[in-house]
C-alpha cells in the first residue's frame, strides 16, 4: 500500500482534529482485532496485487502533537492530530510482528475475561516469541503501536500498568460491597493505589480537605505523612513516587472531577525533571496522547520554584547533570510549555544548578508543612 494512502486505511475512528482512544467492552476490542486481520488477509489474497499491507498507526510525535484547551474548565490537555505513521514489514519487520503478537495476546486475554500487567505480558511474549521481545521496552512501543491502531485504551486491551501510586489524608474510599478506608488514619506508607483502572472508577469518594498535594517523592510523602500536615492543613496526598503511573494519574483526575473546587498543587524538586513531572500530571504525555484528555488535570506548581532558592543553603544546590540538559532541552521546545513554568526552566539552565526539596531541611524537618501551609495562603503558586 502506497504511504500516500496509509492515513485513508484508518481502521477507525472519524476523520477529525483530536484523535482519541476509547474505552470499549472486550467483545468490541476483539471485533476491532479481527477487522484487522480480515484487512491484512484481503491485502495479501488480493489477486490484481497481493501485499502485505501496512499498520497505519496514529503519529506518536512531537510534530502530530498540540494542546488542547477545556471547553468548561481550565484544563489543557496533550492531544494527537489525524497524522498517521506506519508499521511494515520492509521498513522495520521486528516492530510490525510485534504489534501483531500482542493484538494475538490480547484477543486471548480478553476471550478469557483477564486483565494482566504489562509486565506479565512481557514474560508471556518473551517465553513465547524471544526474537521480538527482548525487553520490556519492545512490550510496551507494542502496546502503545495497538492502542494506536485501534484506537482503545490500553485498559480495554485487558492491560494493567503496575500502579506504584499512594495517597493519604482527608478521605474516605468506598468500594462497593466493601468496608470504608478512611485514608487519614493510615500509617505513613497511605493506601497503595491499585492498578486496576476499573476498580478505580467504581470507587465512592468523600472528603473534607480543601486541597490536593501531588508530591513528588515517596520519602517527601511520607515525611508529610509521618507530620500529618493533613491535621493541620485539610488536604489529600497522593505520589507516584516519581514519574506518574496511569493509576495514580486517573485517581487524581477522578479526585478533580468529583471535588472540582478543590486546587490542586503541585511539590516536586526544582529541577527538569521535577518539571517534567509536573507537566505528565497537567497535560499528560505524547506517547500517551490518544488518552492524556482523560487524565489530565489543572496543576499548579506550589514548589520548589526560583522564588524558594533563597531558603536553601548554598552547599544544598547540585550542578545539572547531561541528563537534566537533556529533559529541559526538550521541554524548552514543546508547544505547551506555558511562560512562566519556561522562565523558571530557563533560570535552571543559565544557573547550571538544582535543588531538592530535601534541602529545605536545613530549617529543621518540621519545616516543610510550615513551607506548603504559607505558601497556599498566601497564594505563592503558578
Amino acid at each position: 500500500m502506497a504511504e500516500a494512502n496509509v492515513a485513508a486505511a484508518s481502521l477507525f475512528g472519524a476523520d477529525s482534529r483530536l484523535c482519541s482512544a476509547d474505552i470499549l467492552a472486550p467483545p468490541e476490542v476483539r471485533a476491532r482485532i479481527e477487522v484487522a486481520v480480515l484487512n491484512f488477509l484481503a491485502a495479501l489474497a488480493s489477486p490484481s496485487s497481493p501485499a502485505i499491507s501496512v499498520l497505519p498507526l496514529i503519529s506518536r510525535s512531537s510534530a502530530n502533537c498540540s494542546l488542547r484547551s477545556g471547553l468548561l474548565n481550565d484544563v489543557s490537555s496533550v492531544y494527537l492530530s489525524h497524522t498517521f505513521c506506519k508499521r511494515s514489514l520492509m521498513h522495520n519487520p521486528k516492530a510490525f510482528v510485534r504489534v501483531w503478537k500482542v493484538m494475538e495476546m490480547c484477543y486471548k486475554i480478553l476471550g478469557e475475561g483477564k486483565l494482566v500487567h504489562q509486565r506479565e505480558l512481557f514474560y508471556k511474549l518473551l517465553s513465547d516469541s524471544p526474537k521480538y521481545f527482548s525487553c520490556q521496552r519492545h512490550v510496551n512501543q507494542a502496546i502503545q503501536d495497538v492502542v494506536s491502531l485501534l484506537r482503545c485504551t490500553r485498559q480495554s486491551l485487558g492491560v494493567m500498568a503496575s500502579s506504584r501510586g499512594a495517597l493519604i489524608g482527608r478521605l474516605v474510599l468506598h468500594e462497593p460491597d466493601e468496608e470504608q478506608i478512611d485514608c487519614s488514619i493510615l500509617g505513613a506508607s497511605g493506601h497503595a493505589i491499585t492498578g486496576d483502572l476499573n476498580l478505580l472508577s467504581k470507587l465512592n469518594l468523600s472528603s473534607d480537605a480543601r486541597y490536593i498535594i501531588v508530591v513528588e517523592k515517596d520519602a517527601i510523602f511520607q515525611r508529610l505523612a509521618e507530620d500529618r500536615l493533613y491535621n493541620q492543613l485539610p488536604c489529600i496526598l497522593i505520589t507516584a513516587k516519581g514519574y506518574p503511573d496511569i493509576a495514580t494519574r486517573f485517581i487524581l483526575h477522578r479526585l478533580s472531577q468529583t471535588f472540582p473546587n478543590m486546587p490542586i498543587f503541585a511539590l516536586v524538586d526544582w529541577n527538569p525533571a521535577g518539571l517534567a513531572i509536573m507537566c505528565t500530571y497537567k497535560y499528560g504525555s505524547i506517547s500517551m496522547g490518544l488518552e492524556s484528555y482523560r487524565y489530565a488535570c489543572n496543576v499548579k506548581w506550589l514548589g520548589m520554584r526560583g522564588d524558594d532558592l533563597q531558603l536553601i543553603p548554598e552547599s544544598a544546590f547540585q550542578v545539572l547533570k547531561p541528563r537534566d540538559l537533556q529533559i529541559a532541552k526538550s521541554l524548552l521546545s514543546s508547544k505547551f510549555l506555558q511562560e512562566s513554568h519556561r522562565a523558571e526552566l530557563t533560570l535552571m539552565v543559565e544557573k547550571g544548578k538544582r535543588a531538592d526539596i530535601e534541602a529545605l531541611y536545613s530549617h529543621g524537618f518540621d519545616y516543610l508543612g510550615k513551607y506548603i501551609a504559607r505558601k497556599i495562603v498566601q497564594g505563592d503558586y503558578i
